[in-house]
């Protein structure tokens, strides 16, 4: 059997930070990565120091590139089940059926938005599309924006935009979710509230230009930025029985890990502070932690070892 120190699912920030931490320990590891990060969609990556507004597909491909110095392994392939077995070991099996081994496992899938299926919102996606003002806000600022949200609330996300732009209008899309109090403070910043339901977005190129109406009426947008919630990259966590908050995040401590012995998961899936950096910091948070715990699994074996054999010397001596 050949035993990973530990095996990363997710090949993001979060899982290829936590595997340059790993790797400098010198742990052997092994990464899993189906190139399906949330972010691949954007037009840059922002709020990370040194690296803001790189593209994503840039960013991963620098990462994948330090990760070699370490001697961790890099392996393009979706796993398909994971357990853990009766003497703590980690079994995780590939598209292909090749299974692996590992002492400890760390989850970071990430997280996949939920595009509502309206004509034009997918290809306009991550360009003048977006779901994060911290990301993507900036390069929208003083624009005409506007916020998407039926089935779920708009009406913070909408107040908050008002420090990009004096332009902000929620579309509900004929959704009914606002409070009575967020309807009056919505109207004491100015910002429409249209129920109409919409039938496409009309962009050229890359730009979004206006939000069409299903009983023909337009209006002027330059920015969309969307509520409709996530849903988890992978699910082998829930195989785990882990615990799920209510928005739909694995809980783990403030070590990143789960209530699985020896499990970890790092950023956005655990998380509802969805930023790179954040992500990052998350996944080398788990590497350190990670690699205390097999250090001291090594040591406490080792003493133990010492140990008997210091009563079996004194066994055989009386």
């Amino acid at each position: 059997m050949d035993l990973q120190d530990v095996i990363i699912i997710g090949g993001g920030p979060a899982g290829l930070n936590a595997a340059v931490v790993l790797g400098r320990c010198r742990r052997k590891v092994l990464v899993f990565d189906t190139a399906q990060q949330r972010n691949r969609w954007s037009h840059g990556m922002h709020n990370y120091l040194t690296q803001d507004g790189i593209l994503p597909t840039d960013f991963i491909k620098i990462c994948q590139e330090e990760i070699k110095r370490y001697g961790v392994q890099l392996q393009h392939k979706r796993i398909i089940k994971a357990r853990r077995n009766d003497d703590g070991i980690f079994v995780v099996r590939t598209e292909d059926e090749v299974v692996h081994y590992a002492k400890k496992l760390l989850i970071a899938t990430g997280l996949a938005d939920n595009v509502p299926p309206i004509e034009g919102f997918l290809e306009l996606y991550g360009k003048s599309v977006f779901h994060c003002p911290y990301c993507d806000g900036w390069e929208v600022r003083d624009q005409k924006l506007g916020v998407y949200a039926k089935n779920k609330n708009g009406g913070d996300l909408a107040m908050a935009l008002k420090g990009w732009s004096p332009h902000v209008t929620l579309y509900t899309d004929g959704g009914h979710k606002l409070k009575p109090k967020q309807e009056e403070q919505l109207a004491a910043l100015s910002i429409p509230v249209v129920r109409l339901p919409i039938a496409r977005l009309i962009g050229k190129g890359d730009k979004l230009q206006k939000v069409a109406f299903k009983n023909g009426e337009m209006r002027d947008c330059d920015a969309l930025f969307f509520v409709n919630g996530y849903t988890q990259q992978c699910n082998l966590a829930e195989t785990f029985d882990c615990e799920v908050s209510s928005k739909g995040v694995i809980v783990t401590n403030r070590f990143q890990q789960t209530s699985t012995p020896g499990l970890y998961v790092a950023g956005d899936a655990d998380k509802d502070m969805h930023l790179v950096v954040v992500a990052a910091s998350e996944g080398a948070k788990a590497g350190v932690t990670i690699n205390k715990e097999l250090q001291k699994e090594i040591n406490d074996n080792a003493i133990a070892a010492y140990k008997a054999k210091q009563i079996d010397g004194a066994a055989v001596s009386s």
